[in-house]
């Protein structure tokens, strides 16, 4: 990448920066949870490669500027893991995933007090800018830390029909922005109920997204077969190809 980045390397590099990069190591990292779902492990292999470069495109970017190297990236993470684990690097004790969540949040806690930013709130840490299910989860998942969340998913379920509810409610006003508000809402519970089953919504939601390609196509394809493309189809021959594809 040094090279890359040099008076003799490549134009299209030269030109990047920090801002720049971003788009691609976003577009990277879906692909790397692409193969992932797929169980494509030469795919992976791959993809992991390419997740790499972008990591190494920022550290040489800040080498360039005299701000770190990715020596110093790789010494921080080991120095993290150790001191966050002091069950395996020290002498404490942990025998269920349950103490080590616990004592993790604490060393945080204490990490954060270290660097005077112990007056934070407790949800300043959750950056704004992920994916709006990832941040609903976080956000979920730090309150319930202390107490604030459901008793159960039955509790969960109430809410989501009380959301559905208010949403019939407010498509008879056509308000743009309260409908706005209450699909916000009703994607919050599910996140929510999600998180009381011990699912990833992020990962539920892509899986869905993967099983609609998957049919849409089959029913795209078996229309070809029959000279018909989707414009000249009816929903009634969609729906039985739809059908064909869940069944297979």
């Amino acid at each position: 990448m040094a090279r890359l980045r040099g008076p003799e390397g490549c134009p299209w590099d030269r030109e990047q920066s920090f801002d720049t990069i971003k788009p691609y190591l976003l577009e990277e990292t879906y692909e790397v949870m692409d193969a992932v779902d797929a169980r494509a492990w030469p795919a992976l292999a791959e993809e992991l490669g390419d997740l790499l470069l972008e990591v190494v495109f920022l550290a040489q970017l800040a080498s360039e500027q005299q701000l770190f190297r990715i020596h110093d990236s790789l010494a921080l993470i080991n120095e993290k893991l150790e001191r966050r684990h002091p069950h395996v690097f020290g002498t404490a004790t942990a025998n269920t995933a349950g103490e080590v969540k616990r004592r993790w949040d604490e060393i945080k806690a204490e990490e954060k007090e270290q660097k005077g930013r112990a007056g934070e709130g407790l949800l300043a840490s959750v950056p704004r800018a992920l994916p709006a299910l990832v941040e609903a989860t976080q956000l979920t998942s730090r309150a319930a830390g202390v107490g604030f969340d459901w008793q159960n998913a039955d509790q969960v379920l109430d809410k989501l029909h009380e959301e559905l509810a208010e949403l019939a409610q407010a498509r008879t006003r056509a308000a743009p922005e309260e409908l706005e508000n209450e699909i916000g809402d009703l994607l919050f519970v599910l996140v929510n109920l999600a998180r009381f089953l011990k699912l990833d919504p992020e990962q539920a939601l892509r899986q869905t997204n993967r099983k609609f390609r998957e049919r849409f196509g089959y029913l795209e394809r078996k229309l070809l077969a029959q000279g018909k493309s989707l414009n000249e189809a009816s929903i009634d021959e969609m729906e039985a190809l739809w059908q064909e594809a869940k069944r297979q």
